[in-house]
């Protein structure tokens, strides 16, 4: 399945600088060009006091970058609340001035280029854009808009939407197929974040990303466009892989995914999807040009029912963390490789720990007979509790939602107690601990209501979170002498897992791990 095309993609790396004056403009096209930019969007309409000629001179004489001027009036989102008239003189001197793109709305765009068609304007390309406010429209409204836009006979058009739902996306790309002039389409808000990072492979003619120390939301940044995503690398035959999650802003996957499918040669990029409902996103993204998926929170149990086969492991837990499409029908297969990620995880510090003590290892599992505290019985819970039954411990389940928690311990032949207990529950000496909640998980770093005075109990305690590294209960429960095992541990070995079966090679562990330890 595909290796990595050499050949660069030709969609531009553009930064949009809103600073609030012109001198301010040009700081931060210093900013972005430094950090790989190819073009600034100037956004007029943000700059206090605006004087078209003395701002317009100091942003554009000696510029260091290609420049796209913006001046966007309230009634199309902007902030310019002035004469009509005027803003458009004013983007009319950009071009005088020699701004290498000028952007006009479709409602004004057909007069402006009329009136100024014979005027010189020293190579400066025309943008006529549109701005959708409200709910995406459908593929056909959006194939008249853009229509519309092509009649004014524009050099580049320019669509955005406000996305809110990721199964909108794909009337987007849809549409770089039919457009007859360079596109520059996406939405934005954290729904709409791959509609950034997948533009090249649809055609994109640019894609925007954020500088350092100015983010915006849903806006991925300079750096990760660069760094993690290589979208120049980019091509209509990249396969996509995406992390479908709610939420998803918190998952470190593409900085460990990406590097390594570049690093085996092969032509994919992994996304991070907001995903709101199951069934929609997979009657709408049905292509062999999504051939693979991480599955996050809160999903693990809940798209089993959307897998047209389950393989034995995630059968048996009743959830999957991996979901793969098998190219010969497109089916959905089910995967989990949460299970012996968590449990391997657990097992090899037990065994490390042992080895320290006395220096001998036992054949069976560190695990068996050992009491195995359970908090969480989601999709992780269930790969721990799976887990730690196969290898002879004895489960006991606490969560918030009673019921679920006595389904899996009768899954696992454990024990159920309710979440409420949990805070003044005393372990026999030498259990084991593990968070499957996500509790603890940054930004909210509050720790699972343990008693601080059990820890010491534990002979190991385990955390599913990732970030941080080692959470506030790992810091608690290493201060009471236990040991710890961190949720990056996990995380590593699963996608380990999840990479075999995305790329069908075989994953670089090294280089995984040394990502894992520099990175996280």
């Amino acid at each position: 399945m595909g290796s990595v095309g050499m050949k660069k993609t030709a969609t531009l790396l553009c930064v949009p600088l809103m600073a609030k004056s012109a001198e301010g403009m040009v700081s931060g096209m210093n900013q972005a060009k430094a950090q790989g930019a190819d073009v600034v969007e100037i956004r007029l309409d943000c700059i206090d006091n605006f004087h078209p000629q003395k701002d317009l001179e100091i942003i554009l004489k000696d510029k260091l970058l290609t420049t796209l001027i913006v001046f966007r009036p309230k009634w199309n989102g902007g902030f310019y609340e002035g004469d009509e008239h005027g803003r458009i003189e004013a983007l009319h001197l950009a071009k005088d001035l020699g701004a290498d793109y000028v952007e006009f709305e479709l409602k004004v765009a057909s007069k402006f280029m009329e009136e100024h068609r014979n005027s010189p304007s020293r190579g400066t390309k025309n943008i006529v854009s549109f701005y959708v406010n409200g709910e995406t429209p459908s593929e056909q409204e959006l194939k008249y808009i853009i229509s519309s836009m092509q009649e004014t006979r524009a050099n580049i058009i320019k669509l955005v939407t406000n996305a809110a739902d990721i199964t909108e996306l794909p009337r987007i790309f849809n549409l770089f197929s039919i457009c007859q002039v360079p596109l520059i389409a996406y939405s934005s808000g954290e729904r709409g974040l791959i509609s950034q990072i997948l533009s090249p492979k649809y055609g994109g003619f640019l894609v925007y990303g954020s500088i350092d120390g100015d983010s915006i939301p849903g806006l991925p940044t300079l750096a990760s466009l660069i760094e993690v995503y290589k979208v120049d690398c980019i091509n209509k035959d990249t396969k996509v892989f995406g992390l479908i999650s709610k939420p998803v802003g918190h998952s470190k996957g593409p900085i460990l995914h990406n590097p390594v499918i570049r690093h085996v040669n092969f032509n994919g990029v992994y996304v991070p999807m907001f995903v709101d409902d199951l069934q929609k996103f997979f009657s709408v993204y049905p292509s062999p040009d999504f051939p693979g998926f991480s599955v996050g929170i809160p999903y693990k149990e809940a798209v089993i029912e959307f897998c047209g086969e389950v393989n034995q492991l995630a059968q048996s837990i009743d959830a999957a963390n991996t979901i793969i499409r098998r190219p010969s029908d497109g089916k959905l297969i089910g995967y989990n490789t949460d299970c012996e990620a968590a449990i391997t995880a657990i097992e090899d510090a037990l065994v490390r720990a042992h080895r320290c003590t006395n220096g001998k290892t036992s054949l069976n599992s560190p695990l068996k007979d050992k009491l195995f505290v359970l908090v969480g019985a989601g999709g992780a819970g269930r790969a721990l509790a799976f887990g730690a039954k196969s290898r002879g411990a004895h489960v006991v389940v606490f969560d918030i939602d009673f019921d679920r928690a006595k389904s899996l311990a009768c899954a696992v032949s454990g024990e159920v107690r309710n979440f409420e207990e949990l805070a003044k529950f005393q372990p026999e000496k030498g259990a084991i601990l593990a968070n499957a909640t996500p509790l603890g998980m940054h930004p909210s770093t509050t720790r699972i209501p343990v008693s601080e005075a059990s820890l010491a109990d534990y002979e190991l305690v385990f955390d599913s979170v990732y970030t941080p590294k080692k959470t506030i209960l790992l810091k608690e429960a290493e201060t009471a002498g236990a040991i710890i095992v961190s949720g990056v541990e996990m995380f590593l070995r699963q996608a380990i897992g999840q990479f075999n079966l995305f790329t069908e090679r075989q994953a670089p562990e090294e280089l995984m791990r040394e990502i894992i330890w520099d990175k996280f």
